[in-house]
């Protein structure tokens, strides 16, 4: 049967492979697509013949994959392991050993306790994401029976031709028949967080290209970044190249699985120094190889602490319960020890660092006067933007509702009907479109200051079109630096008449400059107190933004952040690795970056050793939200984003952050107390056992009597989750790992092991006699 599926996942994804090699005229005819699209009839015949688009929960939603989170970790592998051993050691038949299955059944039990525990946690955050998130409704734009329509992705059907633009998640496996500066992120499926352009070129069939690496076909899952496209859907639901694999790669590898596996293998490298020591030790005293070698490997059941993963999960669930009363979801529990860890806080600008409503302030011609043209150029290009909105469309979009201008704006929509668009590309940071107007077309952008600049040959005043030239540029450049200077955000708006009903790469050129509009972006009220709060708890921030550099500053200014040094995102990709590496280290304030850039640079400091957090909500904050170790987001963020994120801000007050951080490391804390605590008294006791056991002639402790030991101690140990910390603990991030633990165990484990042998020479010399 697995032969049988294997063979029809083959059979789709050569699929995938075939129509990515050969031309859209063998997609037509093999799936018999028409311009119109399908009919209901074709719809009814695909959906039978390839099954429907289930979209099922997230991997990283479902129950399976929780149950595996919960029960599958570096901890409880090793104690499984003990488990087998312990298991091994009452079933082979040894001469004078005694056999007793209960340290088998005690360790499969905290197993079992501290899966559990954790297992009910997660769900409990499950349930709060999806009361979050049940509004959601997703639907696709579908061309059935000659007609675009919206429809649920869920009825979607192989032939189906779609489109999307910036901000939708693919729903199905598509072959692209248009891409307009199409860039998509498919680090949800992969775990990379490079950004990819994307194009309708047939592929080469020389190359041996990786499917994911298919510049012509988008994935189910991947996120569309920038720009729009159209396609025509491949496969559908667990039938996609990653339907198998489950929407969300688990390519990310967080610091709590670094620290678990650091502190895992401190605990192996002294089981593989005293399983031998033992076993040489009591085969000697006691002459029974057999006998003591079986007592050596249970001897390692002893000092492993069985409650390990218990205890862990208990104090992460405590702390995410904590957290989820002040307003904020903790999707994945493991986010609680990154809080703690957390050295570095990376942070978007707008709608992080300032506020969520941004203000146009001023619309302008180039000498400063108000223009209403400009205006109402600006409005036709934020109008027509198919792709998500951004605070600076919504705010232009919003001057529909100024007192008498409601009528002027619909009456602008119907003068001017839009050809075609150029969606916003966070490389080029401009966006335009294509209007009617008569006989000729007119082709308007707006962006960057820069960006549009570089692409105007004129500018106009007053119904003059004039060359640009080195004096207008410096007086534009003058009233632009002033308002930048006061913290606005500028954007240019140009426009060019053409003839041509389609907008090409080459029309990028030649456009006449007509003025800009002036934005206000005021800090959070809650930011500057939150800055001064994380400067306390060593998290600095650094400000990673797409946006200007002066306007950047100024809001930096406002918050008391500092910013000796700045980094652009050319200056980045003009940087050698070597002097990046040392470079994010000097600079708190990036402007000016990409998506790419953003990742990168999150990359390169944890690259140097850090922990780092990553807060953002939108959809160019996404690959870096992914790279991060803690990925924050919060409520009213792009939708992809707060599925890729580890936590969920439900008030967008930065406070919370300094009450996630001391938590954090209160959760560190407790949990350092008991794997300190319970390792080191192991070892004494282990310790203990083989220096008796040179002198005695038996064994001192059989191993399950070490194993219900070590229980009664462990589980007074449960109230550690509960403790309070001393306050210096607060002070300062905490690594979690085993670099440490190695040396408190050589330390305080043969102070142990004095009391313990001492009692056991009492009990033989002093008390046995005497009974």
């Amino acid at each position: 049967m697995l032969r049988l599926a294997n063979n029809r996942l083959r059979s789709i994804h050569s699929r995938v492979v075939k129509y990515a090699h050969s031309g859209l005229s063998a997609l037509y005819k093999d799936l018999s697509i028409s311009f119109r699209g399908y009919t209901k009839e074709q719809v009814t015949e695909s959906r039978e013949k390839y099954g429907e688009n289930h979209i099922g929960k997230k991997s990283m939603d479902s129950i399976w994959f929780r149950l595996r989170r919960a029960f599958i970790n570096p901890f409880s592998v090793v104690l499984f392991v003990l488990a087998c051993v312990s298991l091994i050691t009452d079933i082979v038949p040894i001469t004078g050993y005694s056999k007793n299955f209960a340290a088998c059944f005690i360790i499969l039990g905290m197993l079992i306790l501290s899966g559990t525990v954790r297992f009910v946690q997660e769900m409990r955050s499950k349930k709060a994401i999806d009361n979050f998130s049940k509004f959601i409704y997703t639907t696709v734009k579908t061309k059935r029976d000659g007609h675009w329509q919206e429809i649920p992705a869920e009825e979607l059907v192989v032939g189906d031709r779609i489109s999307f633009h910036a901000g939708d998640r693919i729903p199905a496996d598509v072959r692209l028949i248009r891409a307009d500066d199409l860039f998509v992120s498919q680090s949800m499926l992969t775990g990379e967080s490079e950004i990819l352009e994307k194009d309708t070129e047939v592929l080469s069939s020389s190359k041996n290209t990786k499917i994911s690496d298919y510049s012509n076909t988008v994935f189910a899952g991947s996120a569309v970044i920038g720009g729009t496209g159209e396609g025509i859907v491949l496969a559908v639901g667990k039938d996609t190249v990653y339907g198998d694999l489950g929407t969300i790669s688990q390519g990310k590898n967080s610091g709590f699985d670094k620290g678990a596996n650091s502190i895992s293998w401190v605990l192996i490298r002294f089981m593989v120094v005293l399983v031998p020591l033992v076993f040489i030790t009591c085969g000697i005293t006691k002459g029974n190889w057999g006998s003591a070698f079986l007592f050596s490997l249970s001897v390692a059941v002893g000092l492993t602490p069985e409650m390990l993963p218990m205890v862990i999960n208990a104090c992460l669930a405590k702390g995410s319960a904590v957290m989820g009363k002040k307003n904020t979801i903790v999707k994945n529990i493991n986010a609680m020890q990154g809080f703690g860890s957390m050295d570095v806080l990376c942070v978007d600008k707008t709608g992080t660092l300032t506020g969520d409503k941004i203000i146009l302030e001023y619309y302008m011609d180039l000498l400063g006067n108000e223009d209403s043209r400009v205006l109402d150029f600006a409005y036709l290009n934020s109008y027509y933007h198919s792709g998500v909105q951004n605070h600076l469309d919504q705010a232009v979009l919003k001057v529909k509702e100024m007192p008498g201008k409601k009528e002027h704006f619909e009456k602008l929509n119907t003068m001017y009907p839009i050809a075609d668009e150029q969606p916003f590309d966070y490389e080029k940071k401009f966006s335009g479109v294509l209007v009617e107007d008569g006989k000729e077309n007119l082709f308007i952008i707006k962006g960057s200051v820069e960006e549009v600049f570089k692409r105007c040959s004129y500018a106009e005043y007053k119904g003059k079109i004039y060359d640009i030239d080195e004096n207008s540029i410096s007086s534009v450049n003058e009233i632009v630096d002033e308002m930048q200077d006061d913290g606005m955000k500028v954007i240019a708006v140009a426009y060019k008449k053409q003839s041509s009903q389609r907008i090409s790469g080459k029309d990028n050129k030649d456009f006449i400059l007509i003025g800009y509009l002036a934005f206000f972006d005021a800090p959070k009220k809650s930011a500057c107190e939150a800055v001064e709060k994380l400067k306390k708890l060593r998290v600095p921030i650094k400000v990673l933004t797409g946006d200007n550099k002066k306007v950047t500053l100024s809001v930096c200014r406002r918050l008391g952040i500092p910013y000796d040094k700045v980094l652009t995102g050319e200056d980045i990709d003009t940087m050698s690795s070597d002097e990046l590496i040392i470079s994010v280290e000097k600079t708190s304030v990036f402007t000016e970056l990409s998506p790419k850039q953003k990742a990168k640079i999150v990359k390169v400091l944890q690259e140097n050793g850090h922990t780092v957090g990553f807060l953002g909500d939108g959809m160019n904050d996404l690959p870096a939200i992914i790279q991060s170790d803690v990925g924050i987001s919060a409520e009213g963020a792009a939708e992809t984003v707060q599925e890729a994120a580890d936590v969920i801000l439900l008030k967008k007050d930065l406070n919370v952050l300094e009450e996630g951080i001391l938590e954090g490391r209160k959760v560190f804390a407790n949990m350092s107390k008991y794997i300190r605590i319970t390792a080191s008294s192991n070892f004494g006791n282990i310790f203990a056992i083989v220096v008796a056991g040179v002198f005695l002639p038996f064994f001192p402790m059989a191993a399950v009597q070490l194993l219900l030991l070590n229980l009664l101690y462990d589980v007074i140990c449960l109230i550690l989750p509960w403790d309070n910390v001393d306050e210096d603990i607060y002070d300062y991030p905490r690594p979690w790992s085993g670099k440490t633990l190695g040396r408190f165990m050589r330390f305080f484990g043969p102070i142990s092991s004095v009391f313990d042998i001492a009692t056991f020479f009492f009990l033989f010399f002093v008390f046995c006699p005497m009974v």
